[in-house]
C-alpha cells in the first residue's frame, strides 16, 4: 500500500504537461475501454492496464519513483499486438475503430518515451525523478 500511495504522490508531484499526458493516457486506456467493454479488445485493454498500474507499484516499492518505472508499460507491447491483428475486423469509420487507432497513437509514443527512460536507469541514472 506505502508504494501505491509513493507512486500517486510522484504523479501529483510531476510537472503539469507530465500529468496532462498521463491523465491521457489513463483516459484513454482505462476509462474509454468501459465504453468498449462488451469487446474483447476492451477487455484486453482494460486487463492490460489494471496490470500495468500493478506493475508500477511493484517497482515503485523496489526502486522508487526512478525511471525503471517505465518498465510497467512492458505489458502494452503484447496488447497492442494483439490489437494489431484485431484491425481489418475493426471498421475505422466508428467510434471503437477510432479508440483503437488513438490507443496505437498514444501507447506507441508512450512506449518511446518509456524506452528511454528505461535505457537511462540501466545506464546508470538511478535518482528518484521526483521527491516523494
Amino acid at each position: 500500500m506505502k508504494a501505491f500511495i509513493k507512486f500517486n504522490r510522484g504523479v501529483l508531484k510531476m510537472p503539469v504537461g507530465w500529468q496532462l499526458w498521463l491523465m491521457l493516457l489513463v483516459t484513454a486506456n482505462l476509462a474509454a475501454s468501459l465504453f468498449f467493454l462488451h469487446r474483447l479488445e476492451a477487455q484486453v485493454v482494460l486487463g492490460t492496464m489494471l496490470a500495468s498500474m500493478m506493475l508500477m507499484t511493484l517497482l515503485t516499492a523496489r526502486f522508487g519513483f526512478t525511471r525503471i518505472l517505465g518498465l510497467g508499460h512492458i505489458l502494452w507491447v503484447p496488447m497492442l499486438a494483439f490489437l494489431f491483428t484485431r484491425l481489418g475486423d475493426v471498421p475505422a469509420s466508428d467510434a471503437f475503430g477510432i479508440w483503437i487507432r488513438i490507443l496505437f497513437v498514444l501507447n506507441g509514443m508512450s512506449l518511446v518515451i518509456d524506452a528511454v527512460d528505461v535505457m537511462r536507469f540501466m545506464s546508470g541514472d538511478r535518482a528518484e525523478t521526483i521527491n516523494v
